[in-house]
């Protein structure tokens, strides 16, 4: 194996490397590695580059097939990792994975890099569009015998790609997520002020509930079925506060107003430190139709806090088992009678899964690529 390794880390944008990346970063580089990112507009992200030893901005769309990203990007990735003779090049989420699967699909005959792709969430999942499946199953089927290794982080990923055979039985491996510093979500670290001081500031009374849902404003989080659900509900002391802004935002807000429950919902956009507000909680919502291994669930159960989940693709991973409860995809009166449980018979504390430690998925990291460097001697 060599001694000072070469790994490139390729997502469609940024964000995904600030909030999964940055341990695997400073780890490997710790080693002795050299660990370069490559993504759409990371030059000018937040500080990001200084977590690696060299950052490549490329025009990275969320379109697979866009003719740009299909020509212009997946040349100029073939060139680049050529040209830096990487030994490793480990893609993130499925377009930025299949555009950089596609640009090295002829690697080994040029003596090329080992290629490694994490699925956080296969785009085709139990319950989805049958079109909107077949097209991006049929996707990863194709890409699969470019790929080295393949990482899923939930069990039904797992056996999706065994069913359909999108990787080799023995390029597939599940992990469970992309690590948590436990140390970071530890209950102690959150007084009772600053949870009195979330409850004041939300107007949250003594004999009341506060229910928090942590989550982008996208369509497949359906935060519009925990409003209708709240407005479903004859129980005024039930508040929700939601974390988080995009492209549903407004429209939300513009739902909870026309319901008129602007006194129990509650929209603090993006939130820096969501561990006040967690603690806060009765309970942590998750209503989406999909989701790879939710982290802000994971966050919940290592500070203790029961979830109220949809039973859904990954959602259902971190709830089972006992902690908390799940209820139908858009099922609002389901969603409703949950609330109203965990608010007359409030859960027992959660626990993390120990398997979940950001210190044991950099271990399984380290194994994984050590032996595809083994593979190649």
């Amino acid at each position: 194996m060599k001694d000072h390794p070469k790994l490139l880390m390729i997502t469609t944008v940024p964000i995904t490397v600030n909030a999964f990346l940055i341990p695997y970063a400073c780890y490997f580089r710790g080693l002795g590695w050299q660990v370069d990112a490559m993504a759409n507009g990371i030059a000018e992200f937040n500080g990001l580059p200084i977590h690696f030893d060299r950052t490549f901005d490329v025009d990275l769309s969320r379109n697979p097939l866009s003719p740009d990203n299909m020509l212009k990007t997946a040349g100029t990735i073939r060139k680049i990792v050529y040209t830096e003779g990487y030994d490793i090049v480990h893609a993130h989420t499925p377009v930025a994975a299949f555009i950089a699967r596609f640009a090295l699909r002829g690697r080994k005959r040029a003596g090329g890099p080992s290629v490694v792709y994490t699925a956080h969430g296969f785009h085709f999942f139990q319950g989805g569009g049958k079109t909107r499946n077949f097209i991006f199953r049929t996707l990863e089927k194709i890409a699969g015998p470019w790929t080295d290794a393949l990482i899923v982080i939930n069990r039904e990923d797992f056996e999706a790609a065994r069913k359909y055979g999108i990787a080799l039985e023995e390029n597939l491996t599940y992990m469970p997520g992309i690590g948590l510093d436990f140390s970071r979500y530890d209950s102690s670290a959150v007084s009772k002020a600053d949870i009195r001081q979330i409850h004041d500031q939300l107007g949250i009374k003594s004999g009341d509930a506060l229910f928090s849902m942590i989550a982008e404003f996208t369509p497949c989080k359906r935060h519009q079925d925990v409003i209708e659900a709240l407005a479903a509900s004859n129980n005024h002391k039930i508040h929700v506060a939601f974390a988080g802004l995009g492209s549903l935002f407004e429209k939300t807000k513009r739902l909870a107003n026309a319901l008129k429950l602007q006194s129990r919902v509650h929209f603090l956009d993006n939130v820096k430190d969501i561990r006040p507000l967690v603690c806060a909680s009765r309970a942590v919502i998750l209503a989406s139709s999909r989701e790879g291994l939710p982290r802000s669930l994971m966050e919940a159960a290592c500070l203790g806090i029961p979830i109220i989940g949809s039973d859904a693709r990954g959602v259902r991973d971190v709830v089972c088992p006992n902690r908390g409860l799940l209820y139908p995809v858009g099922d609002i009166f389901a969603l409703r009678d949950a609330m109203q449980r965990m608010f007359e018979e409030p859960h027992p504390r959660t626990a993390p899964d120990q398997d979940w430690r950001i210190e044991n998925l950099l271990q399984l990291h380290r194994e994984l690529y050590e032996e595809l460097l083994r593979r190649k001697e």
